[in-house]
């Protein structure tokens, strides 16, 4: 089973566990069983792993790869509207579009609600032994804006 598979199952296996620790819980209850109190920490406790397990495959998104795209780290995100991906010295002009489409698509969807955001690709070039000059390479502007639906 690969990691992605358990994964996945987590939150059914932890639901089950949970279940079982809740009717186990009724009985030590029905019984006055000294070991009631823990059972029903652990049955709380299974049923948060679930709950917490399933939010996070809800969030967990893998990254698109697009064809052509080089790797470009991000070196500066506002957090609203502009993003700015460092470009290596050996990148190429063929690789520009390709990237900034991977780039806008691994934006995640819930990030920037009511946003258009550029997205940039820059090199540095040296203009003295301390000092360098930012070139904008190319940009994209990505909207996460939600259109709203007239009846007319």
């Amino acid at each position: 089973m690969s990691f992605f598979e358990l994964l996945k199952s987590t939150p059914k296996i932890f639901g089950v566990i949970g279940i079982t620790l809740f009717f186990s819980t009724l009985i030590a209850y029905f019984f006055d069983f000294k070991i009631k109190f823990r059972l029903t920490g652990a049955t709380i406790f299974s049923f948060l792993l679930s709950l917490f397990s399933w939010a996070f495959l809800q969030s967990y998104i893998e990254n698109v790869k697009v064809d052509g795209a080089v790797y470009a780290p991000i070196v500066y995100d506002n957090g609203t509207n502009l993003i700015i991906a460092k470009a290596n010295k050996d990148f190429q002009q063929i690789s520009i579009k390709p990237t900034l489409e991977q780039l806008s698509l691994n934006l995640k969807k819930g990030s920037r609600s009511g946003q258009t955001v550029k997205i940039k690709i820059r090199s540095l070039e040296r203009v003295s032994q301390d000092i360098s000059k930012p070139i904008i390479l190319g940009e994209v502007e990505k909207s996460f804006q939600m259109q709203s639906k007239t009846n007319e």
